[in-house]
């Protein structure tokens, strides 16, 4: 099964935790603090391989970890750092955030390594608390926590040439023909489930590389069959060919369908009616009769958006080599530029101080203040502490928390709840 779709859990490391301790040795009676640093969390970084050309791996593992940093250690002794982990993925994989669909990163192009989540940076050992009026600080700063998401990871085909149409058509065969690659062919409908690309080569001319995009049919821009899986893959094409059944073998009008396959184009992305267009007039070695050649009437419907037509046979090689070198030339007149789908996903979101919280009043008057950010900042905070408790304050008035509790109506001596902690609300 061809997988170019996966939706997995991916987690950066967690600092380290700095450490307390203090100097205990022979005639250092009162040593001062050196508990070590925290190591560093591992980040999660996507990486492409050429060895790989589907998703199928992603298919049995789901949730990606990188490594904890270290606590830190007596004698000043620092945290190791996390392992960083490497996900390795085919080229043209797109990373998208799952809940809102924004890209985070597009692996093409000049982007073969990219950090997607980076590691908790470690917290400092009581040694950098150390100060004239507090000689022995019983603090240390906790790790930085981890950045996690739920990513979608969609492949989408790199190629100059998409060959597009209604199955059983003929674009494997000719693709079979022009190109190394070897497609399953038969004669019955979807026999191509995932796209298969090909190098092109042309004596005296630049080759192309060219994919058969698995047969649209009506409907497929909203998700009909396999719709949306096979729509993805023309996104970075350059020229779309559309393969039409010129003999009408199997009793469809030609002329409708290449109507039908650019209204379903339209429907995906509308960008995609504005790449150039080629008519592939198919199976011409079938057609018999000495009525109105299928062929003039097809170019006659589209003459008007300057769309040319090539009559061929995939089977015979019929007009096949009129057909590559007029692909070329086209795509010589287009952008080179490569289609790299730009970042819409802001990472720093996934910080502490963007998650949500919420200030409620209860019937007993009490406030109760809950919500991710609440929890991440309690998970990382010693509340033991002097030096603590004073970054708690501050948290506390810098993420407006104080405000909220004014507005909801709080008065001095009022008790706040915060999960597990309960204070008394002073000016």
């Amino acid at each position: 099964m061809f997988a170019d779709r996966a939706k997995i859990f991916i987690r950066s490391g967690k600092g380290g935790d700095g450490h307390v301790s203090f100097r205990r040795e022979l005639y250092v009676p009162c040593g001062g603090p050196d508990g070590g640093d925290g190591g560093r969390g591992g980040d999660i970084i996507f990486q492409v391989d050429d060895g790989l050309n589907t998703l199928s791996e992603f298919r049995h593992i789901r949730k990606y970890a990188a490594k904890d940093g270290e606590p830190g250690g007596k004698k000043r002794c620092h945290g190791k750092d996390g392992e960083d982990l490497i996900i390795k993925v085919p080229e043209g994989t797109v990373i998208t955030d799952f809940e809102s669909g924004k890209v985070i990163a597009d692996m093409s192009g000049e982007n073969r390594r990219e950090v997607i989540l980076k590691g908790g940076k470690g917290g400092q050992g009581n040694m950098h608390y150390a100060t004239p009026t507090m000689q022995a600080p019983k603090y240390a700063q906790p790790g930085q926590p981890a950045q996690e998401l739920w990513v979608q990871l969609e492949l989408k085909v790199i190629a100059d040439v998409g060959l597009v149409g209604f199955p059983n058509v003929g674009k494997s065969t000719l693709l079979s023909r022009v190109s190394n690659a070897r497609p399953k062919i038969a004669n019955y409908h979807f026999t191509t489930l995932n796209p298969h690309l090909g190098v092109v080569d042309l004596d005296g001319d630049n080759g192309f590389v060219m994919a058969d995009i698995p047969g649209l049919i009506e409907g497929a821009s909203e998700g009909i069959g396999l719709g949306h899986d096979f729509l993805r893959h023309i996104e970075r094409t350059r020229v779309l060919v559309h393969v039409v059944d010129a003999a009408s073998t199997e009793g469809r009008d030609p002329v409708e369908d290449i109507k039908t396959i650019n209204k379903e184009l339209e429907n995906y992305n509308q960008e995609l009616l504005n790449r150039p267009q080629i008519i592939a007039a198919n199976k011409v070695d079938v057609i018999y009769g000495e009525d109105e050649n299928p062929v003039d009437r097809i170019r006659e419907a589209f003459q008007d958006q300057g769309i040319p037509v090539y009559p061929i046979s995939a089977v015979s090689g019929q007009g096949v080599k009129e057909l590559l070198y007029a692909i070329s030339d086209l795509l010589k007149t287009v952008d080179q530029t490569p289609v790299i789908f730009e970042k819409e996903f802001d990472l720093s979101t996934l910080s502490v101080a963007s998650l949500p919280y919420s200030v409620e009043r209860t019937e007993d008057g009490l406030f109760v203040v809950e919500g991710p950010r609440i929890e991440k900042m309690l998970g990382y905070t010693n509340l033991e502490s002097e030096k603590g408790f004073r970054f708690f304050q501050k948290f506390l008035k810098e993420n407006g928390i104080l405000e909220e509790l004014e507005k909801a109506g709080i008065q001095e001596g009022d008790t706040v709840r915060m999960y597990g902690l309960e204070f008394d609300y002073y000016r």
